[in-house]
């Protein structure tokens, strides 16, 4: 084990449910605050639980998955159509631009949602300290003192 290594939260939710939190939009810790402002923009932070998403870096990885799976989908599509019925050109040219398109933007905020959540759950970029910091937080706010 490295000593950069983060310790792990047994409260923080796993992997997949970070993902799937950050692919339906809410927020990776919590899921009762929104992800995102607009629709690629994420919120600094989460309105709910406080949780900061401005040091994320969801860069260039969530069009690479998009165009990998809409790539991978509308090929076979294509494959199919020329290989099991005659359909002419003119319906090609306007059906498969189209639905690459529509696949590309439904997808994009979505997938760069899982991203995010998928670096939330695995403390990157910041996400690590961050959470780190609002645990030591709530400990020194619980540890000792009563509520008056």
């Amino acid at each position: 084990m490295t000593e950069n290594a983060e310790p792990v939260d047994p409260e923080a939710p796993g992997r997949i449910l970070s993902m799937k939190r950050g692919f339906l939009g809410h927020c990776p810790a919590c899921d009762k605050g929104r992800l995102f402002g607009r629709f690629l923009k994420v919120v600094d932070h989460c309105d709910a639980c406080g949780t900061e998403f401005h040091h994320h870096r969801a860069d260039d990885l969530p069009p690479y998955l998009v165009m990998f799976i809409v790539g991978h989908v509308v090929g076979y599509g294509i494959l199919v159509t020329e290989t099991r019925l005659e359909v002419p050109m003119w319906v090609h040219l306007a059906v498969w631009p189209a639905l690459t398109l529509v696949l590309c933007l439904t997808l994009l905020q979505p997938v760069k949602g899982a991203v995010v959540g998928l670096q939330y759950a695995l403390g990157m970029h910041g996400f690590g300290a961050a959470r780190a910091a609002r645990r030591k937080a709530l400990e020194v706010g619980h540890g000792g003192e009563t509520a008056a």
